[in-house]
């Protein structure tokens, strides 16, 4: 894992940005033990709230989730996952850095208008 890229991300832990419309984001990430749920040591947290102080978008691996069975597939459990809303869905995390460009990413496209 680069070490720069895990560096910014560890060094974001507890900020908060005011965004536009009264949105912001806040940041929490930290090392842990790997293990089988984390295998990359990495506890980490990144959200979007609206001005209502509602999440509306975040990646995290606070818990476990199940994807959609495929018809012959099996069940992974990941922890590493993104909510839209009420939505979760499973997130393939590769680096600390691909992490928040991911993220920004997001959050652009949500400001943006393109709540999907």
């Amino acid at each position: 894992m680069n070490q720069i890229e895990l560096e910014t991300l560890l060094n974001l832990d507890g900020e908060i940005f005011p965004m536009e419309n009264g949105y912001w984001t806040k940041f929490a990430a930290h090392r842990v033990e790997p293990c089988q749920q984390i295998p990359h040591g990495i506890s980490y947290s990144l959200t979007l709230h609206d001005s209502g102080n509602r999440r509306v978008l975040g990646f995290d691996n606070a818990h476990g989730i199940k994807p959609k069975r495929k018809k012959f597939g099996a069940r992974k459990v990941t922890w590493d996952h993104k909510h839209r809303r009420e939505q979760v869905l499973p997130y393939e995390f590769e680096s600390a850095g691909q992490l928040l460009e991911d993220f920004w990413a997001a959050v652009d496209t949500y400001l943006e208008g393109n709540h999907a």
